[in-house]
């Protein structure tokens, strides 16, 4: 199954300055290449500064992950590339001070991984198929009504945030993400426990 979100990510992505980009990397993962040694190999990181960017990396994004049995994985999270150099410098400083110097070679991944710019932040809600009860005829239906209604509960959330209740559905290979503004989770957790709550993690651009 292919998941192409190509041109709904590229209608996400908001740049403000010279200074902004997305984090995206092609992740290996064991799950899918049970031969690979760890649970997961980045194939190639690329800092998406444009939409235009984006657009002319497409073809060797997909080619890469096809090539590789890989999937595209892009943060929603704006990074600044000043801020992200000087969370690199103090991460490199801290793995010298530990005499972790094998480690100082992938600072700016790691700070790029853990460190976000965004003034508007979004929230990641994982759902997938698995961890609910459907099953015979109008299985579609029910995934449908599921999405719905904790869009439904998720915006009444938000709003009472006072922030933009937009909700956006980007497909992933056995459910979906719900993009969304920060909300008080509290409630949330009690009607629906299955669903993972991600504060910093990447959505799926193509598998």
């Amino acid at each position: 199954m292919t998941v192409d979100n190509f041109e709904q990510i590229k209608s996400m992505l908001v740049f403000d300055s010279e200074d902004d980009f997305y984090h995206l990397q092609i992740l290996k993962r064991k799950k899918e290449n049970p031969d690979l040694g760890s649970n997961s190999y980045v194939v190639k990181t690329y800092y998406v500064s444009s939409v235009e960017y984006l657009e002319s990396k497409r073809a060797e994004i997909i080619n890469l992950c096809q090539f590789n049995n890989a999937r595209a994985c892009i943060n929603l999270n704006r990074r600044s590339f000043e801020k992200m150099a000087f969370n690199t410098m103090k991460k490199i400083a801290d793995q010298i001070m530990n005499r972790d110097f094998k480690s100082v070679r992938k600072a700016y991944e790691s700070a790029c991984g853990a460190h976000s710019n965004e003034s508007d932040k979004k929230w990641l809600l994982d759902i997938d198929w698995a961890d609910f009860m459907m099953d015979g005829d109008g299985l579609e239906e029910q995934r449908n009504r599921l999405v719905n209604d904790v869009t439904f509960r998720v915006q009444h959330f938000i709003r009472e945030t006072g922030k933009d209740d937009t909700v956006w559905t980007v497909q992933t290979r056995n459910g979906v993400h719900l993009i969304t503004r920060p909300f008080d989770p509290r409630l949330f957790a009690q009607e629906w426990p299955q669903i993972v709550i991600q504060k910093n993690n990447p959505t799926i651009l193509y598998i």
